[in-house]
């Protein structure tokens, strides 16, 4: 199979019959691709037998606009071409379908709200790298159909159009819901059966899922809090008493909400911190059984994690955790694209930006904690990485599903020891950029790399 870089163009009206291509003289000499037969052509779910009609003057390939507009391909710019010397295949591609959750068809500057220059930075980088992408919501599925998606593609300007099944899906989809949608899953099994797409960051991940599966692996012990499924009371005390503070956090919550500390005060009394997106709620119990009993209401609507509290490293007395971006490079391996520092903000004892947390790079947020003197700053980032990779492995190998990147909450005690906080398989491009970035982030440029390895491009 080779594989190259090359120009694609739309011809003018009438220049080229709708079944036919025109392929560099070099390319077809090159492959040996049989002049004037049927080649099979293949972009996405895309399939078309093409007379092949090779051109000394074209140094790529040059296509019909009625086949074009078939297709869903740009009227212009440069794609990677591969030729499979088995089953006689042309390809055009990747093709990339980015699933996310809403578009706004009635905004057309804007159409997908805050995630919209996100995805123009995914146009941006597949033109560089010579792929394909388009943006589709599980409404565009409701067809029942696996071969095609009504999908947004940039040039110029966003436009919807009709799109083959892609060589690649990443799921961006932010809601459980949506996510487990019968449109959804359907059309995923079906274009993963029928044309080989290859889906990842397929499913969300719990925090117990996320902590059962890696205690089966005795080298990551050593990251993992003390850590249950809050089923009763009994569990709820045993945990309690052992530590001077736990967490309880819900089982599917994300940027910090509904998380709750229990600290032990004096005597039999104990505080409850419950995080607000203002502050902390503070609320004080004379006993045990009665912090549970205000609590259990919430227990009935959602699962909770109850969580070993941990002497995190502090900055003017807010606590400091670190979010990194874990991803599969172009050789399919886990690699760290970014670790960056996030301090909660003031009354605050979560440090998710949504709720004021500032971001800062390791290395000044480690000088300026309370950490050790005996661990250096050197140390901590590289006990921080290593242990993203082990984590991210760790998931691969004990979790059933296809995961392209993670981000992964570590902490850092004071002593310099690194635990685990949770695992997110959806992302934000917002809490895991690093700081004094250019236009294209490498998490993006690192997102098309995994693509085109899981394409073969």
């Amino acid at each position: 199979m080779i594989k190259t870089k090359v120009a694609i163009q739309v011809t003018s009206s009438g220049t080229l019959p709708e079944d036919t291509i025109m392929l560099g003289d070099a390319y077809v000499k090159l492959w040996k691709i049989p002049v004037g037969q049927h080649v099979p052509l293949k972009f996405g779910a895309f399939r078309q037998s093409l007379k092949i009609i090779p051109s000394a003057k074209t140094d790529g390939i040059r296509i019909s606009p009625a086949l074009a507009e078939r297709m869903g391909l740009p009227p212009a710019g440069r794609t990677q071409l591969r030729f499979n010397y088995r089953s006689g295949t042309i390809s055009i591609g990747p093709l990339i379908g980015v699933l996310i959750s809403r578009d706004f068809p009635s905004t057309q500057d804007k159409p997908f709200g805050t995630i919209t220059m996100f995805c123009r930075e995914l146009v941006e980088a597949c033109k560089a790298q010579g792929a394909h992408v388009y943006f589709f919501t599980p409404g565009a599925l409701s067809g029942g159909s696996a071969s095609s998606v009504e999908g947004w593609t940039y040039a110029g300007g966003w436009r919807q159009t009709r799109m083959p099944a892609p060589d690649i899906v990443n799921n961006r989809l932010t809601s459980r819901k949506l996510e487990n949608a019968t449109n959804v899953q359907h059309f995923l099994s079906e274009a993963k059966r029928l044309y080989g797409t290859a889906v990842f960051n397929e499913k969300f991940l719990d925090k117990p899922e996320v902590f059962d599966a890696l205690q089966k692996d005795a080298d990551l012990h050593r990251y993992l809090p003390e850590s249950y499924l809050l089923r009763n009371y009994a569990t709820f005390k045993k945990m309690c008493e052992r530590y001077s503070h736990v967490f309880l956090k819900p089982a599917r919550g994300s940027l910090g909400k509904g998380i709750i500390r229990v600290s032990h005060l004096e005597g039999e009394s104990y505080q409850a911190l419950h995080a607000m997106s203002a502050g902390s709620k503070r609320a004080v119990y004379p006993s045990l059984p009665k912090l549970y009993a205000s609590i259990s209401a919430k227990m009935k609507t959602a699962r909770y994690q109850i969580q070993q509290g941990l002497q995190l490293i502090e900055f003017q007395k807010r606590p400091v955790d670190f979010r990194a971006l874990v991803q599969k490079n172009a050789a399919g391996k886990w690699i760290i694209t970014s670790i960056v520092a996030r301090t909660a903000g003031n009354q605050q004892f979560v440090s998710n930006l949504a709720r004021g947390g500032s971001l800062s790079t390791v290395s000044a947020a480690v000088t300026k904690s309370n950490l050790s003197t005996s661990v250096s700053r050197l140390e901590s980032a590289k006990r921080l990485r290593l242990a993203a990779l082990h984590i991210a492995q760790g998931i691969d190998t004990h979790i059933p599903a296809h995961f392209g990147e993670l981000g992964i909450d570590l902490a850092l005690d004071t002593s310099g020891k690194v635990w685990l906080l949770e695992v997110n398989s959806k992302p934000s491009k917002n809490d895991n950029t690093p700081l004094n970035e250019g236009k294209i982030r490498p998490s993006v440029r690192m997102m098309i790399q995994y693509a085109r390895h899981l394409s073969g491009f």
